[in-house]
């Protein structure tokens, strides 16, 4: 669902350097097109990307930097991911405009706020009270209303509002969530980086067949801050 910004956000001064950006991740999906079957950006998630005012989603004084194609910290350990990689992970999930999905690991709101951009709703977990509290307050201040937003372990996934037509996750996992390929639609897709802090980690993709029968893929080595909880 693409959403209706204020002329102050939309155009505003960071609009080339959104654009610069954009044109960097191009070129990475060009680079690294054979491992992950996609070696171009389409068209909708590039219009998400060059919309979303991704300096209103990292701390003030990180906003100098809120276009460069890295990772910045927000905070509590956490960071607002690689602008490629959120891309990318977009880009592999292939939704389209009439998809729910579910993102583990709300973080600063920013990839919440991309795939809103594309889908009619968003369900995010974030399991730090602070950064959950913060990224839902900006998502709405931004207008976005089609993204729902709560504390919690995101390892358990949100039974009540299953099944999701894709599920991204944005922290490392030693292993896929069993909870949340159950809560995966039949034709539906999940990313998920997996692999131990200290370890190389693989982008991972899960899709579930018509049948219910789950097939993995691992794609590239990522680097993402682990998955925390009680499981």
């Amino acid at each position: 669902m693409l959403l209706t910004m204020s002329a102050g956000v939309c155009a505003d001064e960071y609009a080339e350097q959104r654009q610069r950006l954009l044109d960097e991740i191009k070129a990475d999906f060009t680079i690294t097109g054979a491992e992950t079957g996609k070696p171009e950006l389409g068209m909708a998630i590039s219009k998400a990307m060059a919309k979303v005012p991704r300096h209103e989603f990292v701390p003030a004084q990180q906003r100098g930097q809120a276009y460069v194609n890295r990772p910045l910290p927000i905070g509590y350990g956490q960071t607002v991911s690689q602008p490629y990689i959120v891309a990318l992970m977009t880009e592999l999930l292939e939704v389209e405009a009439g998809d729910t999905v579910l993102e583990i690991g709300t973080g600063s709101g920013y990839q919440a706020a991309i795939l809103a951009e594309l889908v009619d709703h968003v369900y995010t977990i974030e399991i730090i009270r602070e950064l959950g509290e913060r990224a839902s307050a900006r998502l709405q201040g931004l207008g976005y209303d089609n993204v729902t937003a709560r504390v919690g372990d995101g390892y358990y996934g949100w039974k009540e509002q299953a099944p999701f037509e894709a599920i991204i996750v944005t922290a490392a996992a030693s292993h896929i969530p069993p909870p949340l390929v159950r809560q995966l639609k039949p034709g539906g897709k999940m990313i998920i980086p997996v692999g131990s802090p200290f370890m190389t980690q693989y982008l991972v993709m899960i899709e579930k067949d018509a049948n219910g029968t789950v097939i993995t893929r691992q794609l590239l080595p990522v680097r993402f801050v682990p998955l925390t909880g009680g499981h």
